[in-house]
């Protein structure tokens, strides 16, 4: 690890250790959850996921990430930290939410998932209100929740699409992420007609590209599911993203002028402005655990 990743991991837990796990409930504020998925590995989905949030966190609003890729969790690995706590030691009981709540780069908060996602399909209907009772807890603590699932579409990964106020999938213009994106759409569209899907297009050469690219998406949903695909903006193919990676920092903090970063940061005014505080029973955390625990109880056998 550089000098710089180890500089950085050292305040990273300082400020843990002084700074509250989580900022103050507003009750009369309901969180957002948002899933964020693509069709394959390898499309920069959790390294978009972790500046997307600290660009939406730059515009005041209050975050939790959620690693919730069981194979391949990164969102720390991608900040240089390592992480003391998950989803694991909440279901065992050994910390409560607030506990495992942890303190990243730009004071981003996120919690680990590692096997713990899995673990959730194994619980009884007793630890599944228990669970629900802990995450429940965050609700009016954050203005979003962002689940940053595996690629494809796992089990657990459906069950957080279905569950989710909205899901943003993320996509490049080689053709094999292009089927795929669309795959996971079609799939959970047949799933369920009511979920809403944003596109990104990620590692665009120039706004035509990513046009096109979104296009190619967008036209056969129409075409073919009925349905449409808003488009949230297209993140320019950055040699300052890879940079980024290798300093384990994300590419908002460490190169915050880069052509990428600034297309992520339009993308999150975008989205903040996109929609109003919802106040339907779908609303929430509560609205997000209703339909979870009802999808998990659903697949037991």
């Amino acid at each position: 690890m550089s000098d710089q990743a180890e500089r950085l991991r050292r305040l990273v837990e300082s400020r843990q250790q002084a700074t509250p796990a989580a900022p103050r409930p507003d009750k009369e504020r309901e969180t957002r959850v948002i899933t964020v998925t693509s069709g394959k590995g390898g499309v920069g989905k959790s390294n978009f996921t972790l500046n997307f949030s600290i660009a939406l966190q730059q515009l005041g609003y209050r975050v939790l990430i959620f690693d919730a890729d069981i194979g391949l969790a990164n969102i720390d690995v991608l900040m240089g930290i390592h992480s003391q706590y998950s989803l694991y030691h909440l279901l065992k009981k050994e910390k409560n939410i607030f506990d495992i709540v942890q303190i990243g780069t730009e004071g981003i908060r996120f919690i680990a998932g590692g096997s713990g996602f899995t673990d959730l399909l194994n619980l009884s209907e007793a630890e599944l209100n228990d669970f629900a009772d802990q995450i429940g807890q965050l609700n009016g603590h954050f203005d979003y929740i962002l689940f940053d699932t595996g690629a494809g579409l796992s089990k657990e990964t459906m069950k957080f699409i279905l569950a989710a106020h909205e899901t943003l999938v993320v996509t490049t213009p080689e053709p094999t992420s292009l089927t795929d994106g669309y795959a996971v759409i079609k799939m959970v569209h047949q799933q369920e007609e009511a979920v809403r899907f944003r596109l990104v297009v990620n590692r665009v050469a120039d706004d035509r590209e990513g046009q096109a690219t979104a296009d190619k998406i967008t036209l056969v949903a129409k075409r073919f599911l009925g349905i449409e695909i808003p488009v949230l903006g297209y993140v320019y193919d950055d040699p300052h993203v890879s940079r980024a990676v290798r300093k384990q920092m994300p590419l908002t903090a460490a190169f915050p002028d880069s052509r990428a970063a600034r297309d992520i940061r339009r993308m999150a005014e975008q989205y903040a402005g996109s929609h109003r505080t919802e106040t339907d029973p779908s609303a929430g955390i509560r609205g997000f655990l209703s339909k979870m625990l009802r999808l998990l109880a659903n697949s037991k056998p």
